[in-house]
């Protein structure tokens, strides 16, 4: 069964010594991309993390994100450059008098959200158990996200279901109609040419070869068996294979070239208006393909 690339996990722990967070996101991405912000204590791991997420996500862009805190510390999080905070404020302040303005709770905050003038200090303990608890928590989180991916595809095979059903009624139409065309057409042009044949000198044998030599460049008969093929074997690789995102974009171009060749080869307005339809659906298909793991 087909799995999206489109996937959420987050998992969480908290006892009376820390809290941990770890949330997972993935898109779809044709290759495995995969971004993490994590506690500085942590910045060693980084190589253990991406390892663990290839092994279970495959493919797509993946981002995670770890929040870890420490209870009980009376440090700050943040660090304060003072000096850098007053620069600031005295620049900030002279710029204001200049205008006639003097707001001095907006001076402050200004000052105190300036570049540099708070920068991120996480808390580091020297306790190892610490990572074990993060691993925990980061493979549930992985866990969830996986099962969202399952969820997701489970979706997206119902959509696109859908859409072959529709380009599979679109081939029982011209099907059907494939014999009452090709009979139009030769009655058409036999209509057209029998008074010119008539005023004329014409080896009749000759524009006989040349009209079967015609007749065979409109059929579309093996067009419609090879469409029809490639819906079955869409539809297989659905239900009973994993990872085949690619696969399907490939079976999906070329359900797109026999669609195309059978458009411009029909002859037909009625055939070519459903070709028309068959081939909104096939774009519904490929939009959709590019989000299969």
């Amino acid at each position: 069964m087909i799995k999206s690339m489109t996937g959420y996990g987050v998992a969480g722990f908290e006892n009376e010594q820390l809290v941990i967070q770890v949330e997972v996101r993935t898109l779809n991405s044709k290759m495995l991309d995969v971004s993490i912000r994590s506690p500085r204590q942590f910045a060693d791991k980084e190589s253990e993390i991406r390892n663990r997420v290839q092994a279970s996500l495959d493919r797509g862009k993946v981002s995670i994100s770890i929040d870890f805190f420490a209870k009980g510390n009376q440090n700050l999080p943040v660090q304060l450059n003072e000096e850098l905070f007053k620069s600031y404020y005295h620049a900030f302040e002279q710029l204001a008098a200049s205008v006639g303005g003097s707001t001095t709770t907006d001076l402050f905050k200004l000052a105190l959200q300036a570049p540099q003038v708070m920068v991120n200090s996480p808390v580091e303990r020297e306790d190892q158990d610490d990572w074990a608890q993060v691993k925990v928590v980061l493979e549930d989180a992985l866990r969830r996200c996986e099962a969202f991916r399952e969820d997701e595809g489970a979706s997206l095979f119902v959509k696109l279901k859908e859409n072959i059903d529709l380009i599979r009624q679109g081939w029982t139409i011209i099907k059907a109609e494939e014999s009452t065309r090709k009979e139009k057409i030769q009655n058409r042009i036999r209509g057209h040419f029998s008074q010119w044949m008539d005023e004329h000198a014409f080896d009749a044998n000759r524009f006989e070869q040349e009209l079967i030599y015609y007749f065979e460049k409109l059929d579309i008969n093996e067009e419609l068996v090879r469409l029809e093929t490639h819906l079955d074997y869409f539809i297989k690789c659905m239900e009973s294979e994993v990872n085949q995102g690619k696969k399907l974009g490939f079976i999906s171009q070329e359900i797109g070239r026999e669609i195309n060749t059978i458009g411009s080869k029909a002859n037909d307005a009625g055939i070519q208006k459903i070709v028309i339809q068959m081939k909104d659906e096939l774009e519904k298909i490929k939009e959709q393909t590019l989000n299969v793991l």
